[in-house]
C-alpha cells in the first residue's frame, strides 16, 4: 500500500509535473553556504529581497505555521536557443509563456486535488519568487544533484527545469531518494563563463553574472561588463548550454510555447513606448527588467553587434525620457563603427 508521501508524490506526477519529491521543511542544507555567500556581498544590490528573506530562506518552516514537509517540483524546459528576429539571443527560459504563470496554474491545482483527497490540509505554494532555498531542498528530496555553476542538474533533464514547491503539514516519510549525479572533473561552466561570475566551483557572484544585470539589475550595467553582454538581451545561458548533462534533455519547451514579442527585430524594440512595452511583452518572462532595463539592454546588444542599420533607433533612443535608456543608447552609438569585432561568442555543444 502506498504512504501518505508517495500518494502525494504520484498526485504530482499526473498533474503535469515531471519531477517530484517529498522531502522535511527543515532548515536547507547549503544554508551555512548561503549565509557565507551574503557574507562577501555575492548577492547583488538588485536582488536585496534576499538579504529581507534571510531567516525565512534558512528555515522554511517561518512559511507556515506547522509545516512538516516540502514537496519539491521540477518541470522540465528544454528547447532550442532562440531570441529577436534577425540578433538577440533570449535565455531559453523565457522564449514562451511566463512559467511563473503556468507552475503556479499547476500548483494550485495539485493543491486543490491534495486538499480533497485528504493527503494535506495546509500548504502554502511557492513559484521561484518565494524565500526558499529551493535548490538545497531539492537536492536533499532527492530531484537533482548540484552543479559547479550553481544550478541543480538533473540526470535526464541537465540543467533546463523549473523548480516548484509546496511547503505542507503533511509527514515527509521515507519518500524522498538522493540522486546519484555528479559534475566529476568537468569545468566547462566555469571556463565558458562570460564575466567569470562562478568564481569557484558552486559560487556564483551575482555582481558579475549577465543574467543578473540583464534581469535584476535595475540601474546601469557597469561599463566593463557591457561588451561581455555580447548579443544577450534577457539572461545568458552559456553554463548551461555546455554542461554535457543537457544535451540530450527532451524537448520540454512546447508546453510553454513561443512568445509572439521574439517576431520582432532588435530595433524596434527601442521604439516601444511605456504602453507599448507592456502590451507587447504582456505574459512574457522579458517584462522582469521593466521597459527601461530591456531597452537598455537591447542598446548594449545593438552596440556590441556594430550594426550599423541601428543608428537611426539608437540615435531616437538617446533622446528617449529615461535615462537608463538614453545612457546605454549614447554608448552604443560609441560602438557602433566596430562591427562587433570583439563579440564574444556563446559556446555551443560539441559532444552527445
Amino acid at each position: 500500500m502506498a504512504t501518505r508521501a508517495e500518494r502525494i508524490e504520484s498526485a504530482a506526477l499526473e498533474e503535469g509535473f515531471d519531477l517530484a519529491s517529498l522531502g522535511p521543511a527543515s532548515p536547507p542544507p547549503d544554508g551555512p553556504a548561503f549565509e557565507d555567500w551574503l557574507a562577501k556581498g555575492r548577492d547583488a544590490e538588485g536582488i536585496g529581497y534576499v538579504r529581507r528573506n534571510r531567516e525565512r530562506l534558512l528555515d522554511p518552516r517561518r512559511l507556515l505555521e506547522g509545516a512538516r514537509s516540502i514537496l519539491s517540483l521540477a518541470v522540465n524546459h528544454a528547447r532550442a536557443p532562440g531570441g529577436f528576429r534577425g540578433a538577440g539571443q533570449v535565455a531559453r527560459y523565457a522564449l514562451g509563456r511566463d512559467y511563473h504563470r503556468v507552475l503556479g496554474k499547476m500548483l494550485r491545482r495539485l493543491l486543490s486535488r491534495l486538499r480533497r483527497e485528504g493527503l494535506v490540509r495546509r500548504a502554502r505554494p511557492v513559484v521561484d519568487a518565494g524565500p526558499v532555498l529551493e535548490r538545497s531542498h531539492a537536492a536533499r528530496a532527492g530531484i537533482g544533484f548540484p552543479s559547479k555553476s550553481a544550478n541543480l542538474l538533473h540526470p535526464r533533464f541537465g540543467p533546463w527545469t523549473f523548480l516548484a514547491e509546496l511547503v505542507t503539514d503533511a509527514e515527509p516519510g521515507e519518500a524522498g531518494r538522493r540522486v546519484a549525479g555528479t559534475c566529476g572533473t568537468c569545468t566547462r561552466c566555469i571556463e565558458a563563463c562570460p564575466t567569470g561570475a562562478i568564481v569557484e566551483p558552486f559560487v556564483v557572484d551575482a555582481n558579475r553574472c549577465l543574467s543578473y544585470h540583464t534581469i535584476e539589475n535595475r540601474g546601469p550595467i557597469p561599463e566593463g561588463i557591457r561588451p561581455l553582454l555580447g548579443d544577450w538581451v534577457f539572461g545568458c545561458d552559456v553554463c548551461s548550454e555546455v554542461c554535457p548533462f543537457g544535451w540530450k534533455a527532451p524537448e520540454g519547451g512546447e508546453r510553454f510555447g513561443r512568445h509572439p514579442s521574439l517576431d520582432l527585430p532588435l530595433p524596434r524594440i527601442l521604439d516601444l513606448d511605456e504602453e507599448a512595452f507592456a502590451e507587447t511583452f504582456r505574459g512574457s518572462p522579458m517584462k522582469r527588467p521593466r521597459r527601461a532595463g530591456l531597452l537598455r539592454n537591447a542598446a548594449v546588444v545593438l552596440g556590441n553587434l556594430g550594426d550599423p542599420s541601428a543608428r537611426p533607433s539608437l540615435e531616437r533612443a538617446a533622446a528617449d525620457p529615461d535615462p537608463l535608456v538614453r545612457e546605454h543608447a549614447s554608448w552604443a552609438l560609441g560602438r557602433l563603427g566596430r562591427r562587433g569585432a570583439d563579440l564574444p561568442t556563446s559556446p555551443r555543444p560539441t559532444g552527445g
